[in-house]
Parts: structure tokens; sequence; C-alpha cells
């Protein structure tokens, strides 16, 4: 039996379903950091949230696909199970960084946005 297949198949469904959910939760609940930093314009911000979200699922999956040029031989249901869980656990832990990257740079644009709007309104 090729373990391989059902491997890449367990690992394909499973990252396609992580990368949606995950896409489809940032989008929605981001929208709102995103709307701040661009000071309510709501049109700027649903097309760089929507930008945004193709870039995080192009990424996710070519990182993915690229991952199954990496697999090692799988000869049983334990090594079979060894390599998803590890392919799925760096996915989750890129996907994590990036988040945190990503939120840290909203963070901090939109504290120099607030901060340059402040320094105005105290001159004028």
């Amino acid at each position: 039996m090729n373990y391989n297949l059902i491997s890449y198949l367990i690992y394909g469904c499973i990252t396609v379903y992580i990368i949606y959910y995950i896409g489809k939760l940032f989008h929605r609940n981001g929208r709102i950091f995103i709307l701040r930093l661009f000071h309510q314009n709501e049109s700027l911000t649903d097309t760089t949230n929507n930008i945004l979200l193709m870039a995080y699922y192009l990424f996710n999956i070519g990182y993915s696909v690229v991952q199954f040029s990496f697999w090692e031989r799988v000869s049983g249901i334990d090594t079979m199970i060894a390599s998803i869980a590890m392919k799925t656990g760096i996915l989750i832990m890129i996907l994590a960084v990036t988040h945190y990257f990503n939120m840290s740079l909203i963070y901090f644009l939109s504290k120099r946005n607030y901060q340059s709007i402040t320094s105005k309104n105290l001159k004028s």
C-alpha cells in the first residue's frame, strides 16, 4: 500500500481547511484594524483586506504544495501520522508567526498615524 498518496491526501485536506478557515476568520475580524489604520475609508479598507486575503491564500497554499516535494518516504501508519502532524504543525507555526508580525505592523502603523494626527491637532 502506498502510504505517501494517503498522506498527501490527508495533509492536503487538513491544510486547505486550516488555510480557508483562518483566512476567512482573519479577513472578517481584521477589517476593523485596517479600517482604523486607513481613517475610516471603507473602500480602501475593503480593497486592502481583499488583497491581503488573496496574498495569504497564495502564500500558504504555495508553501503547502512545496512541502510535498520535501516529503520523506512513508512506510507505515505510524510514520504517516508523524509526518502529517509535523508538516501541519510547521504550517500552523508559520501562520502564527505571520499573524503576529502583521498585527504588530498594523499596531505600529496605527500608533504612528495616531501620533501624527495628535501632533497636528496640538499645533493648530
